[in-house]
């Protein structure tokens, strides 16, 4: 690590010209090809799926996402007699024209309204809501914004003050998405200014920001090539620049505290930056190492859409680790003794190198005498608090958000909302039964299935059968009578399945697959909760087996990981709190209460023990550190704490500043990764690592450290210090405690 620091302050002009060289190179090549993402969730081999390929195959794309118009007549408040009624000649003229204006708009192949002679049912049962149906000539993510912008413009423009139009489907949902980057800009401003009040220094202030702008955006425009060559979640992009704002500029601050520890002793610029780079730099890159391992831990789970979102923030967090230690000496170089402020400059010409304080003097050390002194009530109170914050954790119940789940103020939740009022529900989330016919007994069994469902529990209406041109594949649509997050449609799903479907299909070939929303939803839930075991599982033993060859304790890793699974646990019940008993959601913009979208704990977990991972690795780093040196554990557990404290606490207000800063996204599924992150990061830094992790320290004592003898000498030894760091270190003979435990 020194080699590389050396060499990037002797050619620091070459350093920062190849990094802009990559980030303008990457750039250019992902303009011009432009960006590759994918908004399929489905899990293969499902029944869902099944049931969505049968439609795409025999009906061509029947089974794409519709779109529609709603239009509701408000009793009493319209201009003439009877307007209150979707039916009288002034709305149908009105309407009528819109519909043909609609029809024909570049992109819209066809559209289907409620007054042809086979649109009665898409009038509701009072007569004041309509809707028609929009069908464009390409998929949602082929549909350029302007188009749908066109619709939506054209039938909003039919409304008045006695007739409300709005519209729903996955490509009116484009015109509602913000194109804006204001939560990077939010989270980047608030971290400059968080930075500045530790530093008091401009230009060390900047030098975070600036080493994990050049590494995100070089990240960014890297995941849009990378979507060219795999498939890449849609929300990949966002969750990047999420992930690597926060670390980015997490890594490069503890890069530059510790620069500035170095000339605050009397090092030269060029002899700090490489301890610097030689010591913290060390442990950024294996608390790198640690996020990548917990991201790549997905793709044991075999969703190829998830590999995408795995190899793409995994891309973000190595770039921004290569940039704090090559970036970074490079500028710090350039600023010289500018790291430090006026004030300090100034006390550092006139007094010379600042000597160790043999009393604590600041805050943190301070709060770490008080830690050792009451390690016992301080443990059981960070313990409480977040095993309370865990509870919402037991009622998690994963599904995928839909238009209802959208802020009451757009357009798709008020055509949502109008659709359910009128019509039901389940209208909304209507269940696909498609069949593969292979016979005259399928046909007949077919023909006879929509009497069955008609009287089957929890069906609200059942639409006619409809075949392909070639008669061998045929679908009908059900409705159920709850909505499509409700329990009650899941269990209508499972019964369907289970009892109702194979009665009706015995003594014949047919095999009839339940598709749709819920359905779709249910089996990748089932999916994710069955493989979500294993991948803990290794997540955690992979961890914890990075933590015992750096460490050489058992302990150590042992604590971190039930430190890692109580961040998550309270960071999900903060999540459930929110979206899904809905605490604040619509206050904050989020939209109604729902369910949690399965791929959240998957995602969340890889993250979250990741940066959990980071904290540990700082703060036990220089407790081990000082173990190394004394041999006393009060002592190194009080002098790690005491020095690391303020540095992670400033830099765990930079993460949650951006994570929550990501709120402001306008998406729900950012959002939900922004308050998660940023509940996790202020949980383990401001309860875990201050109160919990050095309590618990203080109580084990010498067993913190403790290895057997032959594991000991089987492990392979790596180190996060600089080597010659360790061979100055006055390492303590190995000595038998009370216990007969091994202290190291």
């Amino acid at each position: 690590m020194a080699a590389i620091a050396r060499w990037c302050i002797r050619h620091r002009l070459l350093a920062v010209l190849l990094w802009l060289l990559a980030l303008g190179g990457v750039s250019t090549a992902a303009g011009v090809l432009g960006s590759s993402y994918s908004n399929d969730y489905e899990a293969p081999g499902t029944e869902s799926g099944r049931a969505a390929q049968l439609l795409n195959d025999g009906f061509r794309g029947l089974g794409g996402d519709d779109n529609t118009i709603v239009w509701h007549a408000d009793r009493g408040s319209g201009t003439g007699p009877g307007y209150g009624s979707v039916r009288t000649p002034d709305v149908q003229q009105r309407m009528g024209e819109m519909l043909d204006k609609v029809g024909k708009l570049p992109g819209v192949s066809s559209v289907a309204g409620p007054y042809a002679a086979d649109g009665a049912a898409q009038i509701s049962a009072d007569g004041r809501t309509a809707y028609a149906r929009i069908t464009f000539a390409q998929p949602t993510d082929e549909i350029p914004v302007s188009r749908a912008e066109a619709v939506v413009d054209t039938a909003k423009a039919a409304a008045d003050d006695g007739l409300d139009v709005q519209l729903g489907g996955s490509a009116v949902a484009l015109t509602e998405s913000t194109t804006a980057h204001t939560a990077e800009i939010v989270g980047v401003g608030v971290a400059a200014v968080v930075l500045f009040l530790a530093f008091g220094s401009l230009a060390a202030s900047l030098l975070p920001l600036a080493t994990a702008l050049v590494s995100v955006g070089t990240a960014y425009a890297g995941i849009a090539l990378l979507g060219h060559v795999m498939t890449v979640a849609d929300f990949a992009p966002m969750l990047g620049l999420l992930i690597g704002l926060g670390v980015g500029i997490d890594y490069a601050l503890f890069i530059v505290t510790r620069h500035r520890t170095g000339l605050k002793r009397g090092l030269s610029v060029h002899e700090a930056a490489v301890d610097a780079v030689a010591t913290t730099g060390r442990a950024v890159v294996f608390a790198g190492a640690t996020v990548c391992i917990a991201l790549l831990g997905m793709l044991i789970l075999g969703l190829s859409f998830l590999n995408g979102v795995a190899i793409a923030a995994s891309l973000t967090v190595v770039l921004t680790v290569a940039a704090s230690v090559t970036l970074l000496p490079a500028l710090l170089s350039y600023i010289g003794t500018r790291a430090l402020n006026r004030r300090e400059r100034a006390r550092l010409a006139a007094h010379g190198p600042e000597p160790e304080p043999e009393r604590p003097t600041t805050f943190a050390a301070r709060w770490s005498l008080f830690v050792e002194r009451h390690p016992k009530l301080l443990g059981a109170v960070a313990a409480a608090v977040m095993l309370v914050l865990a509870l919402p954790t037991f009622s998690l119940h994963l599904g995928t958000s839909d238009q209802g789940n959208n802020p009451a103020s757009s357009t798709t939740r008020q055509a949502y909302d109008r659709l359910a009022e009128g019509f039901g529900p389940g209208v909304n989330g209507p269940l696909t039964l498609v069949a593969h016919l292979d016979g005259a007994d399928d046909r007949l069994a077919m023909d006879q299935l929509p009497s069955t469902l008609r009287t089957t529990e929890g069906v609200a209406s059942v639409g006619p059968i409809t075949f392909n041109g070639s008669g061998d594949t045929a679908a009908l649509t059900v409705v159920p009578d709850t909505a499509p997050q409700a329990k009650d449609t899941s269990e209508l799903v499972d019964r369907l399945r289970t009892d109702v479907l194979p009665e009706a299909e015995a003594g014949t070939s047919l095999d009839v697959h339940v598709g749709g929303l819920t359905a779709s939803y249910d089996d990748f839930a089932e999916i994710v909760i069955g493989k979500l075991p294993l991948f803990v599982g290794v997540v955690i033993t992979l961890g914890c087996l990075l933590l015992l060859l750096a460490f050489r304790s058992v302990g150590i890793p042992v604590k971190a990981a039930l430190m890692n699974v109580a961040a998550v646990a309270s960071s999900f019940g903060v999540v459930v709190a929110i979206f899904q008993w809905g605490w604040g959601s619509e206050l904050l913009g989020l939209g109604s209460a729902g369910p949690i979208e399965p791929f959240l704990p998957v995602i969340m977990v890889s993250v979250l023990f990741g940066l959990s991972m980071d904290y540990q690795v700082f703060l036990v780093g220089r407790m081990y550190e000082e173990w190394l040196e004394t041999g006393d554990n009060r002592r190194a557990v009080r002098v790690g704490l005491a020095e690391t404290g303020r540095v992670i606490n400033s830099a765990a207000v930079i993460m949650i500043s951006v994570f929550l800063a990501f709120v402001l996204s306008g998406e729900r599924v950012i959002a939900m990764f922004g308050i998660a992150l940023a509940a996790a990061v202020a949980l383990d830094a401001f309860v875990l690592r201050t109160l919990l992790v050095p309590a618990l320290m203080h109580m084990l004592g010498g067993a913190n450290w403790w290895l057997p003898r032959r594991l000991d000498r089987w492990l392979p030894r790596i180190s996060i210090e600089a080597p010659e760091r360790r061979e100055r270190a006055k390492i303590p003979e190995p000595r038998e405690t009370e216990d007969s435990v091994l202290v190291r």
